[in-house]
């Protein structure tokens, strides 16, 4: 039911203003996969909110929250195609595009949140939201989730203690490395299906943010949670091209205007939930909470590294160049 709009051929929601009479706003649709108090569906709200203040006798944007329209990547297809104006994927779910942003999949890659701020923002980083252009898919922003972290079923300190257990992944050639590399099997399962697969035992690990982590509850049968912080969960905002390039110029400016405050607000919403998620996972009893030393991270960056060469090409090496340059803060940050 959820591809019907794609597949059916029916005319494409980009179109519709055309049909509309000219008294009514044009509808813009912006569909995504969490619930309206998350950091993404705060980010909609707020980009709703302020578009309705100030262009509201033209636009009126509909969201659609909780995969109620689609999934991620069905809703990818669907902005390339021209039936949803905004979506904002997950940065993996971009493979059938890109390979460039398997980047952001690459394992200890970025130190902390601020290394992936500053590249998100560099010459290199901005780029990225061109790279899919030729596809009609325009990347307007990145929205943060956070760093992810490693959670199993049993004590683990070592690589080698997760070898033979199932590990959830989201769908990436680069993620399924990752846990190859350490002796697990990935399992890729929908994020809407990991506590129930956790609950019966048909996975015993899995990587989440702290904000991930809570809210669903996975503490309740993954008591044991690594600060691995080995890689990072963000979205990609996006839009049709044609759509956003065919808008009137003061429009487009608008929308971007506010865009960038409910991207910014997303954030640091994101920033906030995820500092108070993992302080409230470390002081519940029933969880163990493990802080690895820097020799101990040393071998987990280690065990990993092979997946790098297995995806230099494809990414680029100029890119994994940017990054690690942004990894490394300029004087006047440290």
């Amino acid at each position: 039911m959820k591809k019907w709009i794609v597949r059916l051929g029916l005319v494409p929601l980009l179109l519709l203003p055309l049909l509309a009479s000219a008294e009514s706003p044009r509808q813009l649709v912006f569909s995504h996969v969490v619930g309206p108090d998350t950091p993404k569906g705060k980010m909609a709200t707020m980009f709703q909110s302020i578009v309705e203040q100030k262009l509201g006798g033209r636009y009126q944007v509909v969201v659609h929250p909780n995969s109620t329209l689609m999934n991620d990547v069905e809703v990818i297809d669907a902005v390339a195609a021209g039936e949803v104006h905004f979506a904002a994927p997950s940065l993996s779910k971009f493979a059938g595009y890109t390979s460039r942003l398997k980047l952001f999949s690459l394992p200890f890659l970025f130190p902390d949140m601020a290394a992936v701020d500053r590249f998100q923002q560099s010459e290199a980083g901005r780029g990225l939201l061109t790279s899919m252009q030729d596809s009609n898919i325009l990347g307007l922003g990145y929205l943060h989730n956070g760093l992810k972290q490693l959670t199993a079923d049993r004590p683990f300190h070592e690589p080698q203690d997760l070898a033979g257990l199932r590990f959830r992944i989201m769908d990436s050639p680069v993620l399924r490395a990752q846990f190859e590399q350490i002796g697990a099997e990935p399992v890729p399962l929908a994020f809407a299906d990991v506590y129930d697969a956790l609950a019966s035992g048909m996975i015993q690990g899995q990587e989440n943010t702290w904000s991930n982590i809570y809210s669903k509850n996975f503490q309740h049968h993954q008591p044991y949670l690594m600060e691995s912080n080995h890689g990072v969960l963000d979205y990609l905002l996006i839009t049709n091209n044609a759509f956003w390039q065919g808008l009137p110029d003061e429009d487009r400016r608008m929308l971007s205007y506010a865009m960038d405050i409910a991207l910014r607000y997303g954030n640091s919403v994101a920033t906030a939930k995820s500092r108070n998620d993992h302080q409230d996972l470390k002081r519940m009893r029933e969880v163990t909470v493990y802080r690895p030393s820097e020799a101990e991270l040393d071998t987990w960056r280690r065990a990993m590294q092979p997946v790098w060469a297995e995806f230099e090409e494809a990414i680029g090496r100029h890119l994994i160049d940017a990054a690690l340059a942004a990894s490394k803060p300029s004087a006047g940050e440290r």
